[in-house]
């Protein structure tokens, strides 16, 4: 059974969020004080200025009220008759096998199942909510310590303090993970999710990582407070993509950070597709010499929908790479609002830094905002930027139609092959197969 607190996010909501879990008194004293600052910290838009206001300067959000939502409650477990989440499916693993799978509804783990094997070799993966108790002492310095600030603002904040159906995935050092791990959290009308995704790769380790959100109501409301922490440690390997897929009722908030080591590789890869409105700051920071990081956006919009991403390529140390490639394609009033900054610290000489937005325009109301920028204060640096935005070309139309094509398969194709450099950056080909027919089922005919 189901059950959850009061409508609101009051004191008596998180007294009674607190007494439904069984914590180590460290994460609980985590929890109050973040608690304690998101009551204390202001909204974007009632703040005083400053740099981490003006990331909402074009993003509205006086429309939202935090009294419309509920915290979980964990005194049952969210559960249905196969052990997932009912009323929605992945798409991401359709097809594949996988290493282990983790699922959470509601921001309640459902069901978690790993390779035996893997476990075996010390491999943690699941639900971050039970294996923090089993293993605290593992988890506690990865937990909200080298990535996320809490403090950040009121959304970091509230997450920090009422996270719940968190995933984690642990490599240990020299572990390799041949197959895709799978993580999937969904969410029912009018419900909240603050999943808490956990990812830890120590030296050598590799490992691919395929996760999810989805709502079972395409047209329900709901709230989204997430966090990612990725450590990748020196040597590792980690692609990892993640599906935003939410219903176009959800408000989507999100703190996202990766930290790359010595010779270490991240391909981070991101698709966009749901939301009422989402606010998400996407941050890589480069912290080992030689390391790398290959960061792939895929976006798209319709109707009212408005996503901000606000990305961060942070190098810190010498001869690392970072590569971002950002595509968004919009229908209707929809907006999308990227501001992407490289920033590279004075002793990161020998950087190698690129970034690039672009936007295809598939109505007159649409509208995209792109800002690139750079902070350097290296002198021995490659690092550049570029931002486009465009409108389907009409003898492209026309070209396929003469070929038989209706104009709404013809604008299908060309969504396609916007996309396309994109999708042949994700080494899984059922994954790329996944994403382009889901933003394909998207595109309708426009004038």
């Amino acid at each position: 059974m189901t059950q959850t607190t009061a409508i609101g996010l009051t004191q008596d909501a998180f007294e009674t969020f607190l007494a439904s879990r069984l914590e180590p008194r460290w994460l609980t004293d985590l929890r109050r004080s973040s608690w304690k600052a998101f009551q204390e910290l202001p909204l974007p838009h009632d703040a005083s200025p400053s740099p981490k206001q003006e990331e909402w300067r074009r993003t509205d959000i006086r429309r939202f009220r935090f009294d419309k939502f509920p915290l979980p409650s964990h005194t049952a477990h969210a559960s249905s008759s196969n052990g997932q989440p009912t009323a929605v499916g992945p798409l991401l693993a359709a097809g594949l096998d996988l290493a282990g799978s983790a699922y959470a509804l509601d921001s309640r783990p459902c069901k978690a199942r790993l390779d035996p094997a893997l476990a075996a070799r010390g491999v943690l993966f699941g639900s971050l909510d039970d294996l923090v108790q089993s293993h605290g002492p593992a988890i506690e310095p990865y937990l909200f310590t080298r990535a996320i600030d809490p403090l950040y603002d009121k959304f970091s904040a509230l997450h920090a303090a009422c996270w719940s159906g968190g995933m984690i995935l642990f490599v240990p050092k020299g572990v390799v993970i041949d197959q895709p791990l799978h993580m999937f959290s969904a969410m029912s009308p009018g419900q909240s999710d603050f999943g808490h995704a956990l990812i830890v790769l120590e030296e050598g380790a590799e490992a691919t990582v395929l996760a999810e959100t989805a709502s079972s109501d395409h047209a329900a409301a709901g709230l989204h407070c997430g966090a990612v922490e990725i450590l990748v440690g020196p040597g590792a390997r980690l692609r990892y993509v993640n599906l935003q897929n939410w219903g176009s009722g959800v408000w989507h908030f999100a703190h996202q950070k990766a930290l790359v080591g010595r010779d270490a590789k991240l391909q981070w890869t991101i698709g966009a597709l749901g939301s009422r409105l989402a606010k998400v700051n996407q941050h890589v920071a480069l912290v080992g010499e030689g390391a790398h990081a290959q960061v792939n956006g895929v976006m798209f919009t319709d109707g009212t929908q408005h996503l901000s991403y606000h990305t961060l390529q942070h190098h810190e140390m010498p001869n690392c790479t970072s590569n971002l490639l950002y595509k968004g394609a919009l229908q209707g009033d929809s907006r999308i609002v990227w501001r992407g900054m490289i920033k590279v610290d004075r002793d990161a000489q020998k950087t190698d830094g690129y970034q690039r937005d672009d936007n295809l325009i598939l109505s007159e109301s649409a509208r995209a905002d792109s800002i690139p920028g750079l902070e350097i204060e290296a002198d021995d640096v490659k690092c550049s930027h570029g931002a486009t935005a465009g409108r389907v070309d009409d003898e492209q139309v026309f070209y396929a139609q003469a070929r038989g094509l209706t104009r709404k398969e013809a604008i299908r194709m060309i969504v396609s092959g916007f996309f396309q450099q994109v999708f042949d950056r994700i080494a899984v080909e059922s994954v790329r197969d996944a994403l382009g027919d889901a933003i394909g089922r998207r595109v309708r005919e426009y004038d």
